[in-house]
């Protein structure tokens, strides 16, 4: 999973620019903001085998994107151009778009963004997905919204799940109360979208059938174990008893939770190497993608202090993993001496 590591801050004096201009863009923003970030993105596509994904970040775009996004505004013609480039090679070369999350100011426009794209890329499969964050109280509404949509106008909802990155800058009323509850939110909005059924946590949205249920792609982004192994028992409990199954794969940042996409990566070895009974595979095999992001050294060096913000609790999930390398060395030397 790949992202063009472009990011764009919208300072208080572009901010005052395209205030008075109305928010119509200058000829230097569409030079110097939008068409980089277009082609960047256009030769991330490019770099992509068909199957693979691309992570877009549209507050890459620049000011005028971030302006339209804060105000909740329709794409503007050179956005509008870019994006439609972006998603038409996309979808040539068989490469699927994950439309990452933002700061809760932007994420409104955001989500009318992608699903907008949604309508018009995923007629037959998912080649845009959203990203939802589950630590935020109204995600549920807003994926129930976002599913009867599909299910009405006949596309595949494209839905990449997350805890959420921006608990140090979204305000706090709009946060569940404690880990614990966002935790429960995750593993009941994944579960409902894997049985495509709807539960307790995510409830059809007003008027939609209980019983009725979009056709649904999931990435289920995450570096939690738990939820990982709850995800892939629920498909294997599936697999056994011969039920469809949804297109589900599993993401983790690179360098980061490499104990969680191991594990997949040796199931998936197992699986494939199992006997097949009956000409007939029962068992899943796991998708495990990386996201890596690439680009300039100072444009990566934003993304990675970004990064740094967002992920404060690494430490403890460094921690774990050095544990986990640490036992999996005594067992080797163990092995090695007969202990």
């Amino acid at each position: 999973m790949l992202c063009y590591a472009r990011e764009v801050v919208l300072d208080a004096n572009a901010a005052a620019a395209l205030e008075a201009s109305g928010g119509t863009a200058s000829e230097a923003t569409i030079n110097n903001e939008i068409l980089p970030w277009k082609q960047g993105t256009l030769k991330t596509v490019s770099l992509v085998e068909p199957g693979g994904f691309v992570a877009v970040k549209l507050t890459g775009a620049g000011s005028q994107a971030l302006y339209n996004l804060s105000h909740n505004l329709p794409l503007s013609p050179a956005l509008d151009d870019a994006i439609t480039a972006v998603c038409d090679l996309a979808a040539a070369r068989g490469v699927r778009l994950v439309f990452d999350a933002e700061q809760a100011s932007l994420q409104t426009g955001i989500d009318s963004w992608t699903l907008d794209l949604m309508r018009r890329y995923n007629k037959k499969s998912a080649v845009v997905y959203s990203t939802y964050q589950a630590y935020l109280k109204n995600c549920p509404a807003v994926l129930a919204n976002h599913l009867a949509i599909a299910r009405k106008e006949g596309f595949v909802a494209g839905i990449k799940l997350v805890r959420g990155a921006y608990i140090n800058s979204d305000p706090r009323h709009l946060i569940n109360d404690t880990k614990a509850d966002t935790d429960t939110m995750y593993d009941a909005l994944a579960e409902s979208v894997l049985r495509r059924t709807y539960n307790s946590i995510l409830r059809p949205a007003a008027g939609e059938p209980t019983t009725s249920y979009p056709d649904v792609s999931l990435a289920l982004a995450s570096h939690n174990p738990d939820s990982v192994r709850r995800a892939m028992a629920i498909q294997e409990s599936q697999a056994a008893n011969g039920e469809a199954r949804v297109e589900l794969v599993y993401g983790q940042l690179q360098g980061m939770a490499d104990e969680v996409s191991c594990e997949l990566v040796q199931r998936a070895v197992e699986v494939e190497a199992a006997e097949v009974v009956g000409g007939e595979t029962r068992s899943v095999v796991p998708q495990a993608y990386k996201y890596l992001v690439w680009g300039t050294t100072g444009e990566c060096m934003k993304y990675l202090a970004r990064r740094a913000q967002e992920n404060k609790d690494a430490v403890e999930r460094t921690r774990v993993g050095r544990d986990l390398m640490a036992r999996e060395a005594v067992r080797r030397v163990r092995a090695v001496f007969g202990w």
